[in-house]
């Protein structure tokens, strides 16, 4: 009997893990359905080039076909193993912009403005490089650093955002967000800090808290509208878990995982349940809705030089030689999270705050990483950061290790079209800009037969891809579509709370990991305060 089952030991259950089992009185219960993070690919963050082909630490989910985009199938990566999601990005240590949090307060969740959440922002970060700054915690597991080797094609990157009137910004997560520069990254002494990392494998001998790897919860047991436990799997054989009395159970799946277990266990939309036959404990209309993601497409380069990440002969041999140098010192392009640069920009005039986002790449990269591109050059991200379009989760069937049906409906509202648009423009001047000249042979993709809005479009619609930010499907609120209220706790049930970016209302504008984190902060706060 536990006092807390939490599900998912991701970005946020290892902080739920960490901070609810400090209080000694409390029995943990965290319930993963991936391996332990033993893998090198995970630690080394050069790994991370790797980890969209892994079959063990990867869900590898893919989205229906979208209408707006050739009536492809969109890759969706999401970590299975601690550390969830986490264990597998590219490190960028962003929290979004205040204006996010301020909007969620404004929808009606009380304690959710930029100021209340920056002291849990705050507690969670350990910065290495930015100290005495009242936007800045120096003390929390989380270490975020500068990144140890900086490829040189990075620096001229934001050296051409300089030149087309870009200023340098040092810290997207302080008083402005707008700007180039290099990212911070969440790591510690030239590794990755995932969230296992900085919260779950520091307090593994505690006495009160008890881990299970490799078991998929399936179920979630309600007596009435009581929560009262978990029914999960593992080596192909049925387990149960109980909560005591008062006990509560926290979801933190994820935006995928989350409202798809709510649903096989009998909370969400009465009329998808009916489809899968699966009794109704509590109609809720809004579990699966809601669900946004940043779409994002690539423009890149061939390279007139040998600084870039390359899969040649001398890469190899390049690499070989980091190896050493990251052996005997932790420095050296396999520090790499490869996306070191980047920015934040305006679409156009009307914008009254970036809405664009740029990862730029010292490297070549197609398909996720799953093909290997041969040669030198360098690509730039660029993506949407305030989509209007809104998509769904639900079930493809009632088993519950398939998984479900991805339907993120891009590109359906057509503000997204202009400002992805816009972005694509503007990443191209940034990549044409005189700083890039001696290093570039010239456009790859899309190439110089893509010039007009109708031929960004149709290029648009065949290579973008999700940068893999997908929010909202269990949103906080106080309106008939939320599934939780500002507490986290679902609607009409009891000893039941969703903790994951599955609860943010709308996308914050940036990487998600650090605002989810932070959400797992708050939520525990509020929970020991409850108790």
């Amino acid at each position: 009997m536990h006092d807390f089952i939490i599900i998912g030991a991701g970005s946020a259950g290892c902080v739920l893990a960490n901070r609810l089992s400090e209080n000694s009185q409390c029995k943990v219960l965290l319930i993963e359905a991936g391996p332990e993070d033993k893998s090198q690919l995970i630690h080394v963050p050069i790994g991370l080039a790797a980890m969209s082909r892994s079959k063990t630490l990867n869900w590898r989910y893919e989205s229906e076909p979208q209408a707006a985009l050739g009536d492809r199938k969109l890759f969706w990566p999401r970590g299975k193993a601690y550390g969830g999601s986490s264990s597998i990005n590219a490190m960028v240590y962003i929290r979004g912009h205040k204006k996010d949090y301020d909007q969620w307060e404004k929808m009606g969740n009380d304690g959710w403005s930029f100021d209340k959440v920056l002291p849990y922002f705050k507690k969670s970060e350990a910065n290495q490089t930015i100290t005495e700054d009242k936007l800045h915690g120096n003390d929390g597991p989380l270490f975020v650093d500068n990144l140890r080797t900086v490829n040189p094609l990075s620096n001229i990157f934001v050296k051409s955002g300089n030149e087309i009137g870009y200023k340098e910004n040092s810290d997207f997560n302080g008083k402005n967000q707008e700007g180039v520069g290099l990212y911070q990254v969440t790591q510690k002494a030239g590794e990755r800090c995932s969230s296992a990392k900085a919260y779950l494998t520091p307090i593994l001998n505690r006495q009160n808290l008890d881990v299970i790897s490799a078991a998929q919860v399936t179920k979630i047991i309600f007596s009435d509208k009581t929560t009262v436990g978990v029914e999960y799997v593992k080596n192909e054989n049925t387990f149960s878990a109980k909560l005591n009395v008062d006990g509560e159970v926290l979801l933190s799946g994820g935006a995928i995982n989350s409202p798809q277990l709510l649903m096989l266990s009998g909370v969400g939309p009465a009329s998808e349940l009916a489809r899968h036959n699966i009794t109704v404990v509590k109609d809720l209309e809004g579990v699966g809705k809601n669900l946004q993601d940043h779409l994002d497409i690539t423009i890149l380069h061939e390279g007139d030089t040998m600084d870039s990440i390359a899969v040649t002969p001398v890469g190899i041999a390049k690499g070989a030689i980091a190896t050493v140098d990251y052996l005997r010192n932790k420095t050296g392009f396999l520090t790499s999270n490869v996306a070191e640069s980047g920015g934040f920009v305006k679409s156009d005039k009307k914008q009254k705050r970036p809405n664009i986002q740029f990862h730029f790449l010292p490297a070549l990269l197609k398909d996720h990483g799953r093909q290997l591109m041969y040669g030198y050059g360098y690509t730039l991200h660029i993506c949407d950061l305030q989509p209007k379009s809104r998509g769904v989760i639900q079930l493809k069937s009632s088993d519950p290790l398939e998984a479900p049906l991805i339907q993120p409906n891009y590109l359906t509202d057509e503000e997204d079209w202009v400002n992805l648009v816009n972005g694509y423009k503007i990443g191209r001047n940034l990549l044409n800009a005189k700083a890039f000249s001696p290093y570039s042979k010239g456009e790859m993709l899309p190439g110089k037969m893509v010039e007009t809005d109708e031929q960004i479009r149709t290029d648009i619609q065949k290579r973008a891809e999700s940068i893999y930010h997908p929010v909202g499907t269990c949103k906080m609120g106080i309106d008939d579509m939320a599934v939780v209220n500002p507490k986290l706790q679902v609607q009409g049930v009891s000893g039941l709370r969703v903790i994951d970016a599955s609860i943010m209302p709308t996308l914050v504008a940036g990487n998600t990991n650090a605002p989810t984190m932070m959400i797992a902060e708050k939520a525990a706060s509020m929970i020991l305060a409850e108790r």
